[in-house]
């Protein structure tokens, strides 16, 4: 089924009782129980409520799995997967990872007696050679966030499966209108659904998408025993918005596009970040496995010496915020912003300056975004 089609029709079907469309939300804490010990499937919202299995499913069958978990944040969701592992256990993670993805792994993780070590995962000797004898699961996002660097998620599975352990892949810049990493051998995908899958900076969420049996009981019994639940009106608003989801995917991908070649015809931009840039090494990366397009984001850095501060309090139509993946067009500053968690000199290393702008492409005309870029421009 497309996933036009599969995005309307998945995960609920017509109530038989009283003929919704649409699923209902259940905005109970607790269900009736007809008959002592009955194991009755809806018993407390924590561990089960209609609505969100409804947007679980859907959940599962975009990222062709065979089940999915809503959380009440993408850092939740993220918890959730890495608190399959114990004391003791190490992780590979990605060298430009999000800010706080970083932060929940060192800052809390080692607490608990987790390592890991930052690897650039477009380097496949780099990262077979970082695995050690406790290496238990390599964690990335591809493309990365900010850089949008590609990982080749195929080749980093076998890596991963050889030594044991495991593959999480965060795909919310992706999605799963353009990359489908469990096909190409991840165990685990999160997901931040306050970003492209909500859609409208409305609703906090975050998914986690398995297809293996252990993995999903393990993280359904995470799921009900951290209790970070999605609630059942948010569900709803995730589930609304994902009724449109390919068509605004199919605009952010063609309006990032459009800029990205408008970008490339401006001499006071110096470094232009996007993985649908032809040009680039890891470009084979993006056509093996980004089928439906190259997603919404793009980051730039400016030539030396231009007021990146003055360029983004100059922009009309873009927003300066955090977040992204919302209809709205957004810029954000990194170093300053999302990945100011990182310390300096971890950033510089992995290429994160503090002149890098990061760019959410939303659903806005295209010429519109790029006459905001061009008087923004103008103005340094």
């Amino acid at each position: 089924m497309n996933i036009r089609t599969q995005v309307i029709h998945g995960g609920h079907q017509v109530d038989p009782q009283t003929g919704a469309v649409n699923m209902p939300i259940y905005q109970t804490t607790t269900f009736k129980q007809t008959e002592l010990g009955g194991g009755a499937k809806w018993e407390y919202t924590r561990s089960e409520n209609p609505t969100r299995a409804s947007l679980e499913e859907l959940i599962a069958s975009l990222e062709h799995g065979t089940a999915g978990f809503a959380f009440s944040s993408g850092m939740s969701a993220i918890h959730a997967v890495m608190s399959t592992l114990s004391a003791g256990d190490h992780i590979l993670l990605a060298d430009d990872v999000y800010g706080g993805t970083f932060r929940l792994v060192n800052s809390i993780l080692a607490r608990l007696g987790i390592t890991y070590d930052q690897v650039d995962m477009a380097d496949l000797p780099a990262v077979t050679s970082a695995f050690t004898a406790n290496t238990k699961m390599i964690f990335l996002e591809t493309p990365t966030n900010p850089l949008l660097k590609l990982a080749d998620i195929q080749a980093l599975s076998l890596i991963a499966h050889n030594h044991q352990a495991t593959l999480a892949v965060d795909n919310t810049f992706a999605t799963p209108y353009n990359q489908v990493p469990l096909d190409l051998g991840a165990d685990f995908v999160v997901h931040s659904g306050t970003k492209y899958i909500g859609g409208h900076s409305d609703v906090l969420s975050g998914f986690v998408v398995t297809n293996d049996d252990r993995h999903s009981a393990e993280i359904k019994h995470l799921q009900m025993s951290i209790g970070a639940t999605l609630g059942a009106s948010d569900s709803y608003l995730v589930l609304r918005s994902l009724k449109t989801f390919a068509l605004r995917m199919r605009a952010h991908n063609d309006n990032a596009q459009a800029l990205f070649n408008w970008l490339q015809t401006q001499s006071q931009v110096a470094k232009i970040y996007y993985p649908g840039d032809a040009s680039s090494a890891q470009y084979a990366i993006a056509q093996k496995q980004m089928h439906g397009g190259f997603g919404g984001m793009i980051s730039v850095e400016l030539q030396a010496g231009l007021d990146v501060k003055k360029f983004v309090e100059s922009l009309k139509i873009f927003t300066l915020a955090e977040s992204l993946g919302g209809v709205e067009s957004l810029v954000e500053v990194p170093a300053v912003m999302t990945h100011a968690s990182i310390p300096a000199d971890i950033r510089h290393e992995h290429g994160i300056t503090d002149e890098l702008i990061r760019i959410s492409v939303g659903i806005e005309d295209s010429q519109d975004l790029i006459a905001d870029f061009q008087q923004g421009l103008a103005q340094l």
